[in-house]
């Protein structure tokens, strides 16, 4: 079963909610609870939105920004379905998914959980013990060569991600498998349920199939360093020129969570940059 030939966006980023749907009609047994975090709005690019207004779920829906769970609330708080927290998902025993669901009337193996919080995901999954979701969607950093094992460190303040191959490892030691990959997403099933989708190969390099925000570094015989591919800084919207540029520290974080005075400040940067480069 290639599950990309089912992509299909109502509320996702990149095909999940079609693949998601795909999915769960070839698992049974189903109990029509899912989680995500960060829930956003609980619309955009989300995962499961889709599933809460047209297939009837129930959902647990996390988000740590105060501004963004206000409109989370607009949009499902009226529904009794939708258990909405305004909470910050961690790592450790007091802070940790675990520790969040505790006050949820969800069962201990729900249909799905979606991950994506531009940093950590890796982390609060390695974390996550005494849930075990029959399918897990978790973001990973596309613009990691397929054949790296990366993992940012585990620190709440760091926003780096981890490579596909790390979270399928990851994947492998709590007993999932891998069955689907979007240009941002990887997507696991428990052990159990693998035989069901008929995949001869699930290997990272088989399953992944957009590597195009990927840029390679490499050097020719006379030392000179070349790059090709993806060519930028995705998030940040800067072009690597002839030579490598760190962003700098202040701005070495995810751009959407910029307070407005670091938006502000990057814009002018990025026009300073632009000014620098005039003939």
């Amino acid at each position: 079963m290639r599950l990309l030939d089912h992509a299909k966006n109502v509320y996702s980023q990149t095909g999940e909610d079609g693949i998601l749907a795909a999915i769960l009609e070839t698992i049974v047994t189903r109990d029509k609870w899912c989680v995500e975090f960060g829930a956003w709005d609980g619309q955009h690019f989300s995962n499961t939105c889709n599933l809460i207004e047209n297939s009837g779920y129930s959902a647990v829906l996390i988000e740590g920004s105060k501004e963004r769970f206000k409109d989370l609330l607009k949009r499902h708080g009226k529904n009794s379905k939708v258990f909405a927290l305004n909470k910050l998902v961690g790592f450790k025993p007091n802070d940790g998914l675990d520790s969040l669901l505790t006050s949820v009337p969800i069962p201990k193996d729900f249909d799905f959980l979606s991950i994506d919080i531009d940093g950590n995901d890796y982390h609060v999954w390695s974390g996550l013990s005494s849930y075990t979701p029959k399918v897990v969607c978790i973001e990973y950093n596309p613009t990691i060569p397929t054949e790296l094992d990366f993992v940012q460190p585990a620190a709440p303040e760091v926003t780096q991600g981890a490579s596909l191959l790390a979270v399928t490892r990851l994947a492998a030691q709590k007993g999932y498998e891998l069955i689907a990959v979007t240009a941002w997403n990887a997507i696991f099933v428990r052990s159990e349920y693998f035989q069901l989708f008929q995949i001869a190969n699930n290997q990272p390099a088989v399953l992944r199939e957009d590597v195009s925000m990927v840029t390679h570094l490499f050097c020719g015989y006379d030392g000179t360093i070349f790059l090709a591919g993806h060519g930028s800084l995705p998030w940040h919207g800067l072009k690597y020129s002839g030579r490598l540029r760190r962003v700098p520290k202040i701005f070495r974080q995810y751009p959407d969570n910029f307070g407005w005075l670091t938006r502000k400040s990057y814009k002018a940067y990025k026009k300073l940059l632009k000014f620098l480069k005039r003939p």
